[in-house]
């Protein structure tokens, strides 16, 4: 997890050169594919570590009345919201040539 939050990938929107995506592929919507597959990893892997980060603070009640403002899950949920995008890091990675795919139709 921690090559994620050393991410380089933009906080903000961005339009890429269409050509630099599909190169590896030659199919724009192949190379989308892989992208979209590799977000929804980084979306799942981002999750479950925020869940075990705020169980870590989690305070169980039995009355519903008491409603308690914990400081660090604060926190923690600000750094979370403060990381790129998993669609953009997922992007990123496939520009640098950090996943691995194959086409098994073509195997």
């Amino acid at each position: 997890m921690s090559e994620l939050r050393n991410s380089e990938a933009p906080v903000s929107t961005v339009t890429y050169d269409r050509n630099e995506i599909d190169e590896p592929t030659n199919n724009i919507y192949e190379a989308i594919s892989v992208i979209a597959k590799r977000a929804n990893q980084i979306n799942g892997d981002i999750k479950k570590e925020l869940i075990e980060k705020l169980e870590e603070f989690a305070t169980y009640t039995d009355s519903l009345e008491e409603i308690f403002e914990n400081k660090e899950q604060i926190e923690v949920s600000k750094f979370y919201e403060k990381l790129p995008k998993p669609h953009a890091i997922a992007v990123e990675e496939w520009l640098k040539d950090k996943v691995y795919y194959r086409n098994t139709e073509k195997e």
